[in-house]
């Protein structure tokens, strides 16, 4: 048959299917197929004039803060979309070979293979050959994976049919004059199924060899092509091993028939092993690398995170579905060297089979990046001996919080937002108060700490009953001061603080006191709250940055499959506090760790070996809840900030006990110590006399 005989043929075939003389020209193609054109006239009118290519699938990646460490991948197709220019020339050769020979010659629909397929279907009675070319191929996958057809558009454009193909020659004809034949064929590398849940040639490379795309041998490449006509069948890691090797097999012939190969070349490729190296690409929290499950708690909060992001959808599902189709690239912030020194720290405290967990959290003050997040449990979804919900596995979020967590009791570590309140009121560091050991308060209240239907707490010891300022309480942890305090400043300005700086309100009955009781809400500043390390790591990081919060993140950039940043990765930061204020509560919280305020005021603490431990300016704060069911400690400099908390998450009423507290202690002191070991000393800011004192002026005696 001519060129141009070829050329007349396919105008008509593209005139009958464009439906230009649609009841007369229809019926000569119908005959051609033996079909009737009442058999697809109605599917194929509702579909789209032109082929609606949305983009394709591909997986997002989530890598450590170096951008490099792979964290895991969200995929519901394992795709990574190239260009031609990274597939090897033989690849491309080799597809052609195997799929569709005549490619570069004709225009979508290859008018020899329609009659030859018509003459052996005639012949043999049944449909034995297809006429499929590359291009409508390419048309079939696109319309199998658009998720903007109905479902009825989708079968009729994908069913097995003979009414399907002649679907396909129209859009395959409206593709070849939109699109060049590279962008074809580099469109059907990235669309097609190789089987073994790889999709494109970058994916089946990594998956069958681990190797890209550019660098595939001949024998490689046409394993990889001869792949693509039967993928699950022939899948040499999960199917037919020789049938792949016999597809490699007629791949090579073809391109020796069409003097794309020397003979010679073809049968050494021939007589090579399969050499698969295969490696799987992992998908979700749970397929954290070996050896790195600590990193799945990191990743599952990751995961929540994106959930509530309005720049990936508007819904949570459509969030999901942007994640596992959007080909994002995700660099987090977690740094796998300070995730590693913070979880050995961890599971010095408990082992990873203790009923009690360690959740800690590591923050940057001023961009609220997450550097770790670690617990003494698996991250995984396996059985736990019968009593044990999250031990020792779990997916639960133990150090963020969300879902059925709400959080544990942070103790007197909330005793920082009555100081801030108090601050911001213009109440000074030197406020003093005789603090007894008990103290009666005009809260309402049940329980234990109730006298006579009021809030009447008491010290943890009498030692510390007696004259305090605020550096002096604070250190000490005197709460009958701070107890007082709350009344001078107001509970709600003290539960609104807490809110001010992040503190979130898991539990039904805390969001009812905070939203409709806050201001009889006294016992708040004890931290009686179930709050999470994230949350109080989070409000001393605000305090460390000057009195700018930032929403905790666990990214620093996030970019699309086009390689366009998204504005959702930049930190999200306020000021909250005024600098002054802040600056005056982090010379406060020197006192409890042995460090010593700019003026010199601290006298004692309650983990004061913690800054001969660390060597350095610090900050921070112990907690212990009543009957010393949970226990909080909290440190920072000016450049980091850690939580730690202690409870059990499976019965919170189950005590910890006071003893953890000195191990939690030194292993605050070792993260930050590990974490801040190439950083520059930097100290605090003092504040200013005013906030200080009280005075404006310079103080007598000084």
């Amino acid at each position: 048959m001519t060129r141009a005989l070829e050329k007349l043929m396919t105008v008509l075939i593209a005139g009958v299917l464009a439906g230009l003389v649609l009841a007369a020209a229809a019926l000569p193609a119908a005959l051609v197929f033996g079909i009737g054109f009442s058999t697809f006239a109605a599917p194929y009118a509702e579909l789209p004039n032109s082929l609606r290519t949305p983009p394709t699938a591909q997986r997002s990646n989530l890598y450590a803060n170096d951008g490099t460490t792979l964290i895991t991948s969200f995929y519901q197709e394992d795709r990574v979309d190239v260009g031609l220019a990274e597939v090897t020339p033989v690849m491309q050769q080799a597809i052609i070979a195997a799929e569709d020979a005549r490619f570069r010659e004709h225009s979508g629909v290859d008018v020899r293979g329609v009659i030859r397929a018509f003459t052996v279907n005639q012949r043999d009675g049944a449909t034995r050959q297809g006429a499929s070319t590359l291009t409508m191929q390419y048309v079939r996958n696109v319309l199998s994976s658009d998720p903007r057809l109905t479902e009825r558009q989708r079968r009729a454009a994908t069913e097995i049919s003979k009414a399907r193909k002649l679907q396909e020659m129209r859009y395959a004809l409206a593709v070849e004059r939109e699109l060049s034949k590279d962008e074809i064929l580099t469109r059907y590398l990235n669309i097609a199924y190789f089987g073994a849940g790889a999709y494109g040639v970058a994916a089946a490379s990594k998956r069958y060899f681990s190797k890209a795309p550019a660098d595939l041998t001949l024998a490689e490449a046409t394993l990889l092509a001869g792949l693509v006509r039967s993928p699950d069948t022939d899948d040499p890691i999960n199917g037919d091993a020789d049938s792949a090797l016999r597809r490699r097999g007629y791949v090579l012939d073809r391109m020796v028939e069409l003097g794309q190969l020397p003979a010679e070349q073809a049968d050494l490729a021939r007589v090579e092993p399969l050499n698969l190296r295969p490696s799987e690409t992992p998908n979700d929290c749970t397929a954290v690398p070996e050896g790195h499950n600590d990193w799945g708690f990191f990743c599952d909060w990751f995961t929540r995170w994106w959930n509530t992001q309005p720049a990936f959808g508007a819904t949570v599902d459509e969030r999901q579905l942007s994640l596992r189709r959007g080909g994002y690239s995700i660099v987090s912030s977690l740094d796998p060297a300070v995730q590693r020194a913070t979880t050995e720290q961890v599971r010095r405290v408990y082992g990873p089979d203790d009923r009690y967990a360690a959740p800690t959290a590591v923050v940057q003050p001023g961009t609220g990046r997450v550097l770790a997040m670690a617990v003494n449990r698996n991250y995984g979804v396996a059985g736990n001996p019968v009593g044990q919900k999250n031990h020792p596995n779990t997916v639960n979020q133990l150090v963020a919080g969300g879902g059925a967590i709400t959080g544990y009791q942070a103790g007197s570590t909330f005793k920082l937002f009555t100081m801030l309140a108090a601050l911001e009121s213009g109440l000074p560091l030197r406020t003093e108060f005789d603090a007894p050991d008990r103290i009666l308060t005009r809260y309402p209240v049940d329980g234990p700490t109730s006298c006579d239907g009021y809030w009447c707490p008491r010290n943890a010891s009498s030692s510390v009953d007696g004259r305090h300022s605020m550096w002096t309480a604070f250190g000490l942890s005197v709460n009958t001061y701070f107890a007082w305090l709350t009344e001078r400043v107001g509970a709600d300005r003290v539960v609104e603080m807490a809110e001010r700086l992040g503190i979130v309100f898991r539990s039904d009955d805390d969001a009812r006191l905070a939203r409709h009781g806050a201001a009889n809400w006294g016992p708040f500043t004890l931290g009686v709250s179930a709050t999470t390390p994230l949350d109080v790591a989070n409000a001393y990081a605000t305090v460390a940055a000057e009195g700018t919060w930032c929403a905790p993140r666990p990214v620093i950039s996030v970019t699309d499959a086009a390689g366009r940043p998204v504005d959702a990765a930049a930190p999200d930061c306020r000021q909250v506090v005024d600098p002054d204020v802040a600056r005056a509560a982090a010379d406060a919280a020197r006192c409890p760790v042995g460090d010593q305020s700019m003026y010199r005021q601290c006298a004692g603490g309650t983990a004061t070996r913690l800054h001969g431990q660390l060597g350095r300016p610090v900050a921070g704060k112990t907690g212990s809840s009543e009957r010393f069911e949970t226990e909080t400690v909290v440190a920072f400099t000016p450049q980091l900030a850690v939580a730690t908390m202690a409870a059990n998450p499976d019965d919170p009423r189950d005590a910890v006990g006071r003893a953890a507290q000195t191990r939690m202690v030194t292993a605050v002191g070792e993260v930050l110590g590990f974490a801040l070991r190439d950083q520059p000393v930097q100290d605090f800011v003092p504040p200013s006399e005013a906030t200080a004192f009280g005075v404006t002026g310079a103080r007598a005696g000084n």
